[in-house]
Formats: structure tokens, C-alpha cells, sequence
């Protein structure tokens, strides 16, 4: 992204953004509620429109952009149709169609990363279960699954242990290690890193739309003791104008 701006609903929520990611990197984008991470993360896919400045996928703009199967995106929450009931392996089986040609049936290959990613975040003894039927740690972990079935080049994540247990949390971890040493890229949105953070070689931090800092992650030595403190632990900032006031997870255009 250079010199990236977006604004919705006639307010500015990115305000002049640059930004590379490059390969091999695992990139923690860290920042209150509200400062635009999310954003971020959608408009660099080409999901948000830039109201100023551009973005590009492996040098080619979104809107041309054709070789999704490079790219995984694990967005906040799963939106299911509520008229199409879609069972847990249906949902990750979704993540192998950039990788197949029309009309062709699935492949072994296409069988073996379904199962390998069922059972990266524990879920493989429920894959006929429906999606609408578990929690919402649970589809969390349902959209982690399908972006490892894709097999890409980069993971593009946004807060993938929210509302996850410890030990989802923690397998997690584990399962990015193993990606990262085959020379994965990773980009995630985080308010706390937890289990994650050895992993990360990058930290960009925002701050009301602005990148703040970008550079190495702080030393895990206490977060309260970090400076700026927003770079490994970020809270809430006040809020502004008044006592009417969305709750986190409410915004869809805050983050």
C-alpha cells in the first residue's frame, strides 16, 4: 500500500498509509479499538475501496488480481447464508477452489489438505457437523481451517484467536511455526498476541489511521512496560463525542 486512504460512511479511517509486507515475514498489525486494523487488512486485499493512493498483490492491483490460490484471508467472522445450511468440511473444502479447474471433481491431494487442516485446529472428529451449530470460537477456527486447506503462499489473518481457548489458541501457534519455517508469509490483526507472539518478526502498530510504529516487535518484558505500551498489549482508546458508543465487535468500520 502507498499513501492509502479510505473513507466510510463520509469519515476517514485511514489516513496516508505505506506499507510492505514481504516474503517470509509474520507482520503483527497491533492498535486500539478503532484505529483501523481491520481496515487495513481489507483494503490491502482490495475488500475496502481506497478513497487515495494504491495497493497491490504480488506487484497487480486487486481489482486485476487472479492468483488467489497464493493468498489465504481469515476474516473476523463467518457469514453464513442463513437459507444454505454448509457442514464444517463443506465450509473448508471452500478454501481449495482457487486451486481447482471448473467443473473438476475433488483430487486426493484436495481430500488430504481438507483433513490435514481439520485436524490443525481440531475439528476433524466434527466435519460433518453444521457451521451454524457451533460457537463462535469455533467458526473461527472453521475459517482458520479453510485458509490452511488453500495451501498459500500468505496468510492474511484478521484477530484468528478471538474468542478462541487457550489451547485452540495454542495450536494455533504451533501450526504458523510450521508454516513460517517452510517460508510462509504471515499478516494478522491482534490486540494481544499471547501464544503468537514468539513468532512475530514485525510489528506495525495504528493509531488513528496512521501508522504509529513499524519495526521490530517489543521485548516481551512486560507489557505495561513496553513503550508505547499500544505495541504488544492495545486497549480501547476514550471514546469521543459523547456516551452513544459501539461496542467492540459491533463497528464494521472502525477496525
Amino acid at each position: 500500500m502507498t499513501g492509502g486512504h479510505v473513507s466510510l460512511d463520509g469519515r476517514a479511517v485511514l489516513r496516508g498509509v505505506d506499507l510492505q509486507i514481504r516474503a517470509g515475514e509474520v507482520v503483527a498489525v497491533l492498535g486500539a479499538n478503532g484505529s483501523g486494523k481491520s481496515t487495513l487488512i481489507r483494503a490491502l486485499l482490495g475488500l475496502v475501496p481506497l478513497s487515495a493512493g494504491r495497493t497491490e498483490l504480488y506487484g497487480v492491483p486487486p481489482a486485476r488480481f487472479r492468483d488467489w490460490k497464493r493468498v489465504g484471508y481469515v476474516p473476523q467472522r463467518l457469514l453464513a447464508g442463513g437459507g444454505v445450511p454448509s457442514t464444517i468440511r463443506e465450509v473448508v473444502a471452500s478454501g481449495r477452489i482457487a486451486r481447482q479447474r471448473r467443473l473438476r471433481p475433488s483430487s486426493a491431494a484436495d481430500r488430504a489438505a481438507i483433513a490435514r487442516a481439520l485436524t490443525a485446529v481440531g475439528l476433524a472428529d466434527r466435519a460433518g457437523d453444521p457451521v451454524a451449530a457451533l460457537s463462535g470460537g469455533q467458526q473461527q477456527r472453521v475459517l482458520i481451517a479453510r485458509a490452511l486447506a488453500g495451501e498459500p503462499e500468505t496468510f492474511v489473518m484478521d484477530e484468528p484467536t478471538a474468542g478462541v481457548d487457550a489451547a485452540s489458541q495454542a495450536n494455533l501457534a504451533d501450526t504458523l511455526s510450521k508454516l513460517v519455517a517452510s517460508g510462509r508469509t504471515v499478516v494478522l490483526v491482534a490486540h494481544e498476541l499471547g501464544p503468537l507472539e514468539p513468532l512475530i518478526s514485525r510489528a506495525v502498530v495504528i493509531k488513528n489511521g496512521r501508522v504509529a510504529h513499524d519495526g521490530e516487535p517489543p521485548s516481551a518484558v512486560g507489557a505495561h512496560a513496553l513503550p508505547g505500551h499500544d505495541h504488544l498489549h492495545p486497549h480501547a482508546e476514550p471514546a469521543e463525542g459523547g456516551p452513544l458508543t459501539l461496542s467492540p465487535g459491533t463497528a464494521t468500520t472502525g477496525e
